[in-house]
């Protein structure tokens, strides 16, 4: 069941090519602000990738299992903008991010949700990083070298 409040637990899905271009798209509500997409939980009991895999579908078109969606196994906790405290419970001020990747072997064609997201843009991941509003997804973009490589050694 939905609450009437967002939960303040989300996701962040880092979409990426292998050749490490990332995928950023604009806020509707917010022009100039860019970011990978992110979403919060419908439920408190929905795992965090199955909130990755419909909020990929839901703001950009893209099909999350067509590719390869991992769990980076990390959380970033941060203070909610004070512009977005009221989608939450009175009180709530933090907020608990699940970040994910979401590896594509080329760029793919990008379907926005009106509503959420004006502009996307692929840029190489340096440049994205350096474009996102958010200091953490911008230290998780950055972070991309760091799993392809363990993607590499596990092969």
């Amino acid at each position: 069941m939905t609450s009437a409040h967002k939960i303040p637990r989300s996701v962040l899905v880092v979409i990426h090519t292998i050749a490490l271009d990332v995928l950023l798209i604009e806020r509707a509500d917010h022009p100039g602000y860019w970011q990978s997409v992110t979403g919060s939980l419908d439920a408190e009991d929905e795992p965090p990738a199955e909130t990755a895999r419909r909020e990929v579908l839901e703001e950009t078109g893209i099909d999350a299992a067509l590719h390869r969606l991992v769990d980076w196994q990390f959380t970033n906790e941060y203070e909610i903008y004070q512009q977005w405290r009221w989608r939450y419970a009175p009180g709530v001020v933090r907020n608990t991010e699940h970040v994910f990747g979401l590896e594509l072997a080329d760029r793919v064609p990008v379907t926005l949700a009106p509503r959420e997201h004006t502009a996307h843009l692929w840029l190489p991941w340096q440049e994205a990083a350096d474009r996102c509003f958010s200091p953490s997804n911008a230290a998780a973009i950055r972070r991309i070298p760091e799993f392809v490589s363990r993607r590499d050694a596990d092969r």
